[in-house]
């Protein structure tokens, strides 16, 4: 379960900063004193424009970043006072998180697994089952350095996975990606919603978000600005498409700001 209450997050400008963005403000706030539950055995999805907040929240999320104000906690664990009991229960998949390009992905979930004190039997049998659903046995042994963008992202959904976390963070794992690619990564969300494990994925790929979500919020310039059911977001809309209702609550946001 992950409980967010009452967050926020803002980052120091320095002169420089100051200049490029056009502010005297010496500090600008990413998030804005945003609450939400996420409940196991539901998918949980962020949206938002590009620079809304949602990576910035899921980092939180992840204790890679300390929130200014609020607090979260994942599985009944603050993530600022019991950060390392957080990291253990979690899996948190970034596209901007690097890969040893010299191992194989066979070396690198190794790495993670003994990182995370995985038993070397239950090892195999959960590397087995993620390479099989992300079919991933016929690159196994290859240098991650020669690898195709999806199969980068396959190495790094493995990594993520191996520890059989009861969290799991996804900021925008398809983008960028093929269609069988971004299926496989699909199939893997649902899944852990079957295992009744936790799951929050950021997006703007409505398609995704139609497939996948049981609960969804919409964070606009650090605010939350919508958050409700999927059901109920069907329910309410105003517009013909998801993609478009998106869209009218961002727009209707942005004329009250």
């Amino acid at each position: 379960m992950i409980q967010v209450e009452n967050l926020s997050k803002a980052f120091s400008l320095s002169r420089q900063q100051r200049k490029e963005v056009g502010t005297d403000a010496k500090t600008i706030t990413a998030v804005n004193n945003i609450s939400f539950n996420c409940q196991p055995g539901r998918i949980y999805s962020l949206l938002g424009p590009n620079g809304a907040g949602k990576t910035t929240t899921l980092r939180m999320m992840a204790t890679i970043l300390k929130p200014t104000g609020g607090s979260i906690k994942i599985n009944g664990y603050d993530v600022v006072e019991e950060g390392v009991k957080v990291r253990s229960s979690i899996g948190f998949l970034t596209g901007s998180t690097g890969l040893y390009q010299r191992l194989t992905p066979n070396e690198l979930t190794k790495y993670f697994a003994d990182l995370y004190g995985v038993d070397k039997t239950v090892y195999e049998t959960r590397k087995d089952e993620l390479y099989t659903l992300l079919d991933m046995h016929d690159f196994a042994k290859k240098r991650i350095g020669q690898l195709s963008t999806g199969m980068k992202q396959k190495v790094s959904i493995a990594r993520t996975m191996i520890h059989n976390p009861d969290v799991v963070i996804f900021d925008e794992p398809t983008s960028g990606l093929d269609v069988i690619t971004a299926e496989n990564i699909i199939n893997l969300i649902r899944n852990c919603k079957e295992d009744g494990k936790t799951v929050i994925f950021s997006s703007h790929i409505m398609s995704e978000v139609d497939l996948l979500c049981d609960d969804l919020a919409i964070i606009h310039k650090g605010n939350l600005i919508h958050s409700s059911t999927m059901e109920e977001f069907r329910n309410q809309m105003q517009s013909r498409s998801l993609t478009e209702e998106f869209i009218r609550i961002v727009n209707d946001a942005t004329v009250g700001v």
